[in-house]
């Protein structure tokens, strides 16, 4: 996150910087790059879980056309907790408190923040794996079941864990 927090505040146009001589004003400063990082952080999670729906929806095809359509409705489960997580993440109001925000975010919660962002990147990896093992699966019928229910679990994983991230940024936790 600290990679797109930087990229983000390497790029403050002049008023930005005039201004941030405000007494005061630089913290509402850092705080709007902070929600313009969190912007950029969240639409790169969604692109790699949208290319990760896209695979899930490739293998429900191979899967009809393999002629395994008792398969097809746990593997759209999947597909549709991808999809949520995705959704939900893309259309997410900006993170992090404004100036005149009720909701103020003190550097403990900065930090859970963060560490949910991280989690994200290591759910999508995990979710390619699971992706890989399924894909691996797809002539094994003992072992197909269980690479579509873990593909399940980590696609809702990711729909709870943005909801928890979700918690700690409006205050609700």
């Amino acid at each position: 996150m600290s990679d797109f927090f930087e990229k983000v505040s390497s790029q403050v146009d002049p008023f930005k910087k005039l201004v941030s001589y405000i007494p005061g004003f630089s913290g509402y400063v850092e705080r709007q790059n902070r929600r313009d990082a969190d912007k950029l952080l969240r639409e790169t999670v969604a692109r790699r879980f949208e290319e990760h729906w896209k695979r899930a929806s490739n293998l429900q095809v191979e899967l009809v056309n393999n002629g395994m359509i008792k398969y097809v409705d746990d593997m759209e489960k999947a597909a549709i907790a991808l999809r949520t997580f995705i959704d939900k993440i893309s259309t997410a109001a900006r993170g992090y408190s404004g100036l005149f925000d009720a909701v103020k975010i003190n550097e403990k919660e900065l930090e859970a923040i963060y560490q949910f962002d991280a989690a994200f990147f290591d759910l999508g990896d995990q979710v390619k794996s699971a992706l890989d093992n399924l894909e691996a699966s797809l002539g094994d019928e003992a072992a197909l079941p269980a690479a579509i229910r873990h593909l399940t679990t980590l696609a809702r994983l990711a729909v709870e864990t943005f909801e928890r991230r979700a918690e700690v940024v409006t205050g609700s936790n």
